[in-house]
């Protein structure tokens, strides 16, 4: 699983998540904090908030071809 950052319609960066603690409160709170810290300056610039989803990127067999 993995964070990820959006500002406007840009991905800003990911973070590796434990599946594991997602549910412990401010597990995920921690990570949005310190990405917002990290790129305050870029975020005052866009004029816009940052946005954060979580996604679950789980690679799926390759498809046969015919």
């Amino acid at each position: 699983m993995q964070l990820m950052m959006y500002i406007g319609n840009d991905h800003i960066e990911s973070v590796k998540l434990d599946p594991d603690r997602i549910s412990k409160p401010g597990y995920l709170g921690t990570f949005k904090r310190n990405l917002k810290m990290k790129y305050r300056d870029l975020i005052s610039e866009h004029g816009s908030p940052a946005e954060f989803l979580v996604v679950n990127m789980v690679p799926r067999p390759a498809e046969k071809f015919q």
